[in-house]
């Protein structure tokens, strides 16, 4: 192997290395990109689903079923929105 090949070797390896880690940038930020959406998806949807849950809880008091028990689950249960907000933000 001449000087020259190696040389072309050096240099395919090095353009090879420099493309793949483009590509990985290109792919982290398209990754983050996508990530950041769905979190402000899961947002808007857990608040869709809160000004629901009031909006029920306003009309029960209006026709008198306050004093009836509620069929919600307990807060911590409440959203699964949140919690997969919540995974999605620790990863």
């Amino acid at each position: 192997m001449s000087g020259h090949d190696a040389e072309d070797t050096k240099q395919s390896t090095a353009d090879m290395t420099a493309f793949v880690q483009n590509l990985l940038e290109q792919m982290q930020s398209r990754f983050q990109t996508m990530s950041n959406s769905i979190i402000s998806k899961i947002d808007e949807m857990g608040n869709r689903i809160e000004e629901l849950e009031q909006n029920i809880n306003e009309l029960r008091a209006e026709i008198g079923v306050e004093g009836s028990p509620s069929p919600s689950v307990p807060e911590t249960e409440k959203s699964p929105l949140r919690e997969l907000k919540s995974e999605i933000e620790n990863h």
